[in-house]
């Protein structure tokens, strides 16, 4: 063999080789980014360019174990346990010497159980989430679902999440600046809960405790992963959000602006979720935009005494 063969191979050897026709690069990033391995968690839809979800960090956070199917399943968990726990919560109130009369015809009566049933089937949905995050696909429950640490670069952490709470008041106030200029000419379902002292004081509890972490959970941690990866980042918002907006409606029934602005809140939402890549902050903007609507309500109400009308937006 020559001296110019050796060479040739020699040179021949430390050329790289040609990427896969089937590996995709992002712009910027040194390295390629493989598609999934057939049969794996992840379906097709995460990947196409034309979806834009090239970013690696948008990958990493769209990439969990469930799919549509799932989601089925979470919704058939939750009509079935709704009408369980209904049951259950009749008969202890029963046993406590409540009528069924009463129950049917006392509102304060009615309002207790309604919340009683919301805050026990808030708490069993979190249990079948943990169950099936642990049981099923064999991964921790908070993280998987998008309760990780926000990255904010270069801002303080304090600095970034006293912004999502003041996002939160501002959203609050712009919706109820919006809400006043519906009116409505019958009473909403939600003001069924603003009858009486004890069930407004209940119903700020759960509003402000329980249901900013069951929804951010269900909404923007189990739901928006799947439509986004399906639809693509700005589709996953939009259906994200009018899926929440729309599943609030029984409570605003007859108040299709306020339904309307639920459905607003709800986008807002998931879109911090999804500009943060974590349910951290459309928690904190929950919570804060809760919290201001009935820190307001109970200011014009006297500490919940005094209930004005108009409808209220939760």
């Amino acid at each position: 063999m020559s001296l110019d063969d050796n060479n040739q191979q020699h040179q021949d050897s430390e050329t790289s080789p040609e990427p896969r026709p089937d590996s995709l690069s992002v712009a910027g990033a040194p390295e390629l980014i493989e598609p999934p391995a057939a049969g794996s968690h992840a379906e097709r839809p995460f990947w196409p360019a034309r979806r834009g979800l090239l970013d690696p960090s948008v990958l990493e956070d769209l990439r969990v174990p469930w799919g549509w199917l799932d989601l089925l399943l979470l919704v058939i968990v939750a009509i079935a346990g709704t009408f369980v726990l209904s049951m259950l919560v009749v008969v202890g109130f029963m046993l406590s010497g409540v009528s069924f009369h009463q129950l049917q015809n006392s509102i304060s009566e009615k309002s207790l159980l309604l919340i009683i049933n919301q805050a026990l089937l808030s708490l069993a949905l979190l249990v079948y989430l943990s169950a099936q995050m642990r049981l099923r696909f064999g991964a921790p429950f908070w993280r998987t679902v998008g309760w990780r640490p926000m990255q904010t670069g270069q801002t303080p952490r304090p600095a970034a999440y006293l912004g999502l709470i003041l996002s939160g008041f501002l959203l609050a106030i712009l919706v109820s600046l919006g809400s006043s200029a519906f009116h409505t000419k019958t009473q909403l379902p939600i003001e069924q809960f603003f009858q009486d002292r004890l069930s407004a004081l209940l119903l700020m509890s759960l509003g402000v405790l329980v249901a900013p972490v069951l929804e951010e959970t269900v909404f923007r941690g189990y739901i928006y992963p799947v439509a986004a990866r399906s639809f693509g980042v700005t589709g996953g918002i939009l259906f994200t959000g009018t899926v929440f907006g729309l599943l609030h409606a029984s409570q605003l029934w007859g108040g299709w602006g306020q339904i309307a602005l639920l459905v607003v809140v709800g986008i807002v939402f998931t879109y911090a979720r999804a500009a943060t890549h974590t349910v951290v902050a459309s928690y904190l903007m929950h919570v804060s935009y809760n919290s201001f609507l009935f820190l307001a309500l109970a200011i014009s109400s006297h500490g919940f005494r005094q209930f004005p009308g108009g409808a209220i937006i939760f």
